[in-house]
């Protein structure tokens, strides 16, 4: 009887343990792998970033531009080059701060190049104008390039020499060392996605496209 019942068992462990030993194997090769799979994305080094910083009137108009372009990573809309420290939109409107409004484009140098955000740069502004920008005249609306590097200042001047020839005049947009860049409040973020109405408004009556086609031939997409 006890020998009996010891084959028996013997036999019922003998056709429960392949399926037990094959779903164990199974589990620890799934851990194995998710092991691996999170040391690979840890050690795979992030993708390289470089910033530039661009002042072209109004930001909200400034952001579309760039925001298209493959290899930008994010756009903010933010102020720069003042001497006030954390300043306000309404601060910043009144043109005691010095600052302007501008953006900050954050982009992989893997996939664009700077060259080409300066292309995309210029055909987003008025060059010719030493007023400001469009509808909108004050310092705090100067088209301006704030370089972060010996590389970007040789670029940047030398695409302002061409854009001189280009047109025989005086080129009224400033090179100037990149300071703090203080990002806009959150409403301001994005503008033209959330308030597309009011964004498509001011755009047309600050008549942007308009002088943009006059000096460019076409119209930017925007």
């Amino acid at each position: 009887m006890v020998g009996e019942t010891f084959v028996r068992e013997s036999e019922r462990a003998s056709r429960v343990s392949p399926r037990t030993t094959s779903s164990r194997s199974f589990v620890i090769s799934c851990r194995l792998s998710l092991t691996l799979t999170i040391l690979l994305l840890a050690a795979s080094p992030a993708p390289p970033r470089a910033v530039a910083t661009f002042a072209g009137g109004c930001f909200w108009c400034m952001e579309p531009p760039f925001e298209r372009l493959k290899g930008v990573i994010s756009v903010t809309s933010g102020y720069t080059g003042g001497r006030v420290d954390k300043p306000t939109y309404d601060e910043v409107s009144s043109g005691y701060t010095g600052h302007r409004e501008a953006v900050e484009v954050v982009y992989d140098p893997r996939q664009i190049s700077y060259a080409q955000l300066l292309d995309v740069y210029w055909h987003n502004v008025d060059p010719l104008n030493n007023a400001g920008q469009f509808c909108d005249n004050g310092g705090q609306y100067r088209s301006a390039i704030f370089v972060h590097d010996a590389e970007q200042k040789r670029l940047a001047e030398a695409s302002k020499q061409a854009v001189g020839v280009k047109f025989h005049h005086d080129i009224y947009t400033d090179i100037l060392p990149a300071g703090r860049f203080y990002p806009a409040e959150e409403y301001h973020q994005d503008y033209y996605k959330k308030n597309p109405l009011r964004y498509k408004f001011y755009r047309f009556n600050c008549g942007r496209d308009q002088r943009l086609e006059k000096i460019w031939g076409a119209t930017p997409a925007h």
